[in-house]
């Protein structure tokens, strides 16, 4: 189990309303988010169209949470030297769309940010071994990506277990972050599993109250907050 002190809730600007962004920003970051989670697709590798770098500066002038940049494309290495630039701070590539992911993630790190891999829920943790030692984070999503406001996959969290005796073993600090359908109800078994990052879109932003929601959130994890 990872430390309450690592704890990190990184609500996604996926479900965030867009007439109102400074303030949905400057809501979470009251409650005491840690990064705000950018989910970046092309319509190809997952079946939506969401945001590019223009985004991801506004976002950079809007809040000092770090940009936690999730990019779910194709040929996701044309996006590198854009994206930083806007302001990432970690950029996460997927497994299934970087044959040449050693040197990708090398890549990524050459441009300042932290190197992440995420993998699908049908892919293995094992595929991920032997690039664990260059990793910075590692996401395992818990529902299929592409869409927000879907069902936490049960399976999935034998997985955070798997992915957390790798990374152990391996001697990494490196962030085990989980994706999709994060809640009160959620987040504790994935918390008790090794991870110690949690992407939260709709538990936040439909909430009553998003600052209190990721409050609520840390709280599951045993952060007195």
């Amino acid at each position: 189990m990872s430390p309450a002190s690592a704890v990190r809730i990184a609500p996604s600007l996926l479900s965030a309303d867009f007439g109102r962004l400074a303030e949905q920003l400057a809501i979470i970051e009251q409650g005491g988010a840690d990064w705000l989670h950018v989910d970046v697709m092309d319509g190809v590798f997952v079946p939506n169209l969401t945001f590019g770098a223009k985004v991801i500066e506004t976002c950079r002038r809007l809040t000092r949470l770090p940009l936690d940049v999730h990019l779910m494309v194709v040929e996701p290495e044309k996006y590198f030297d854009s994206f930083a630039a806007a302001g990432a701070s970690n950029l996460t590539i997927h497994f299934e769309a970087a044959p040449h992911l050693h040197r990708q993630l090398a890549r990524i790190r050459e441009f300042g940010c932290n190197a992440g891999v995420a993998i699908n829920p049908g892919t293995p943790v094992e595929h991920v071994r032997d690039v664990v030692r260059d990793l910075d984070l590692l996401l395992v999503m818990t529902v299929n990506p592409g869409f927000g406001g879907q069902k936490f996959i049960e399976s999935t969290v034998g997985k955070i277990a798997r992915a957390r005796a790798l990374l152990d073993d391996a001697g990494s600090g490196a962030h085990l972050e989980v994706d999709g359908g994060i809640s009160r109800e959620t987040i504790n078994r994935c918390w008790q599993a090794g991870a110690n990052a949690f992407v939260a879109g709709a538990a936040v932003y439909t909430a009553p109250d998003p600052a209190e929601e990721v409050r609520a959130l840390r709280g599951r994890c045993g952060v007195q907050v």
